[in-house]
């Protein structure tokens, strides 16, 4: 099924075969340079035996308090290796750093129209937090889902109280 294992530099240019996807954001070089080096232990790729990359997540901590929380930034699978359980594999790795970390939920973003993300992340125990109006800016204009699953930390599951109503983009 591939082998998973944390980041390295060297993938920053082998992994541009998952990032094909319209759905997946991709960022500059900078970008995954700085996940790389703040929050390593948040970054992890997935290999085939036979060499191509099948897909990657990055996230960090952030927050305060009992806000401190895990985030997943991105986790994109390349389309040949969907619907095999890497993305859930991926996600469950994340959580448990999250809970080492002893964050109180993890959260995501995710669009609105993407309904095969949004169904995966329900199946995995995710919820709508809430809607961010615009999120996605550019030429879409698309609002996003804040999507939340609470860990261990969060005794009185207080992080996944979903908010009720959209929340501009300059206001969440």
């Amino acid at each position: 099924m591939g082998s998973l294992r944390p980041f390295v530099l060297d993938d920053l240019f082998r992994f541009n075969n998952v990032n094909v996807d319209p759905l997946t954001e991709t960022y500059g070089f900078n970008f995954y340079l700085s996940y790389l080096i703040s929050w390593p232990e948040y970054f992890q790729i997935v290999d085939h035996p036979a060499g191509p990359v099948m897909g990657y997540i990055m996230g960090k901590s952030e927050g305060r308090d009992e806000q401190w929380h895990g985030h997943v930034t991105a986790l994109s699978i390349a389309p040949e290796f969907r619907r095999i359980g890497l993305a859930a594999r991926l996600m469950e790795g994340l959580e448990l750093i999250s809970e080492e970390k002893k964050g109180y939920f993890v959260d995501l973003f995710v669009r609105v129209s993407n309904e095969v993300a949004v169904a995966l992340y329900k199946s995995l125990g995710y919820i709508v937090y809430r809607e961010i109006i615009n999120y996605y800016g550019g030429t879409s204009e698309e609002n996003a889902y804040d999507m939340r699953k609470a860990l261990s930390m969060d005794v009185h599951k207080r992080s996944v109280i979903p908010l009720g109503r959209p929340v501009e983009c300059d206001d969440y």
